[in-house]
């Protein structure tokens, strides 16, 4: 989209390079993203309301993202901006160095937070705690 993210260590750059939509830096959106397909949204700009992706989804939170009061829910999350609120990755949930979240997240595979991320909540994995990790 606009500008390139930090670089990523789970989230695939196949997923980032094929999000489709777009709340652009500056911009202030004020509502709920839903949708059943397997697409992608960055956030630049403002966001108050949830995003949730039925099935597959990634959510890029940009540097300059904020979003608020939220329930955020897909397979990918990347956050490099705030995030006031829920987080669930079914997949792979990073959290980069200029990142805040102020919330609780989970996630079912792989995580990635980067030891100058600001977090407060709590932290969870939902998947099978009795399995091989790989």
């Amino acid at each position: 989209m606009s500008q390139n993210p930090a670089s990523t260590r789970l989230v695939p750059a196949e997923r980032l390079s094929a999000i489709t939509s777009l709340i652009a830096e500056g911009a202030v959106f004020d509502g709920n993203f839903h949708t059943t397909r397997d697409q992608g949204i960055k956030v630049d700009g403002q966001l108050k309301g949830n995003i949730t992706f039925e099935t597959g989804g990634t959510i890029h939170v940009g540097a300059t993202g904020v979003i608020e009061n939220t329930r955020l829910e897909a397979d990918h999350v990347f956050i490099e901006g705030k995030v006031i609120g829920t987080v669930i990755a079914r997949k792979a949930l990073e959290i980069t160095g200029s990142a805040t979240l102020l919330g609780d997240a989970s996630y079912d595979e792989l995580i990635d937070m980067h030891p100058r991320a600001r977090v407060r909540g709590k932290i969870e994995y939902r998947g099978d705690i009795d399995a091989p990790s790989n």
